[in-house]
């Protein structure tokens, strides 16, 4: 899995291409850790190249989620594919996160 990063304005984006699941979950993580070190509040996972999303990679972004709304932060998605969407949405995550059709339409409303 490649993980990419980018700042607009106040928020930063983190581009997800390949396959979240066990084996890519630690490189996931360091970045989520990273953010939180440096306060970063607003954060928005891009997935339009996610092609999948176990069970592990629920977890992290979990996981995340929690510790950003610790220091009153947020994790935003968007671009699910319809495969990814429907893990999300089979999990209950969609009452979870803010999910975003487009990356733009993320941005402007972040």
């Amino acid at each position: 899995m490649e993980i990419t990063q980018e700042n607009i304005d106040n928020i930063a984006i983190v581009s997800l291409k390949g396959r979240l699941n066990v084996t890519t979950t630690a490189d996931l993580e360091q970045v989520f850790n990273a953010l939180l070190a440096e306060n970063r509040t607003k954060i928005l996972v891009e997935c339009r190249e996610l092609e999948y999303i176990s069970s592990a990679g629920l977890r992290v972004l979990l996981a995340a989620a929690k510790q950003f709304k610790k220091i009153s932060g947020e994790i935003a998605l968007a671009g699910l594919s319809q495969n990814v969407k429907q893990v999300f949405e089979i999990s209950g995550f969609t009452s979870i996160f803010t999910i975003y059709t487009t990356r733009d339409e993320a941005v402007k409303s972040m």
